[in-house]
């Protein structure tokens, strides 16, 4: 069973793909996971790979979805985008981080998308 949090999750996940797919995005993956973390899409974007993190938010009162992307949490991005990387191998492979970020406070959802949000974090 689902919590609030974790349907608040899905559903900004399943909005953001919408989003993108209408931006011309493929969405390759979706909730990629391996022992080192989690990515919410993989995507390719006019030939680039695009790891694509998604926050979604009812209300600022916990801060603007933007500052949920620490320094943390971008290196713990990193290390499992690179993982999926080897995995497939693709490390020669043009790719980015994009962010989604989505705001469900109105009766219409808000969504901005964020390319290049940040670059490889990993020291």
């Amino acid at each position: 069973m689902l919590n609030r949090r974790q349907k608040l999750g899905q559903r900004g996940e399943a909005l953001a793909e919408r989003h993108l797919k209408s931006l011309g995005y493929q969405i390759l993956e979706r909730n990629y996971r391996n022992r080192l973390g989690e990515i919410d899409l993989i995507a390719r974007d006019n030939g680039a790979l695009v790891f694509v993190e998604v926050k979604t938010r009812r209300s600022n009162r916990y801060g603007s979805p933007r500052l949920a992307i620490t320094p943390h949490k971008q290196k713990k991005l990193s290390i499992t985008a690179l993982a999926y990387l080897k995995q497939t191998r693709q490390m020669n492979c043009k790719a980015r981080f994009d962010v989604v970020l989505i705001d469900t406070a109105g009766n219409t959802p808000e969504i901005e998308t964020i390319q290049n949000a940040f670059g490889l974090c990993y020291g």
